[in-house]
């Protein structure tokens, strides 16, 4: 699954910076991750940094984008594989 930001979000900016895909961004009122580029950090580690650095615990899995991990590690390889170009 990817994950998703709620309406807790307090805009912080701790989130941002720690996702190593770029899926997270700022929305109009809270940020926001992009399903397309968001791995729950399979590929890079163990659990995603998001979580694990949220200060209010608003990023639950999105039930909109239910993927397993090996999914999770294919979208992986093919955005590294984009990024290599």
């Amino acid at each position: 699954m990817a994950l998703l930001i709620t309406d807790e979000c307090i805009n912080c900016d701790v989130c941002e910076p720690e996702c190593p895909n770029d899926a997270i961004s700022q929305g109009d009122t809270v940020y926001v991750i992009d399903p397309n580029k968001c791995t729950e950090c399979v590929g890079h580690y163990d659990t995603p940094q998001c979580v694990e650095v949220c200060p209010v615990d608003c990023i639950p899995k999105d039930p909109a984008h239910v993927e397993s991990r090996v999914e999770l590690q294919v979208k992986y390889e093919r955005l590294m594989a984009a990024k290599k170009g």
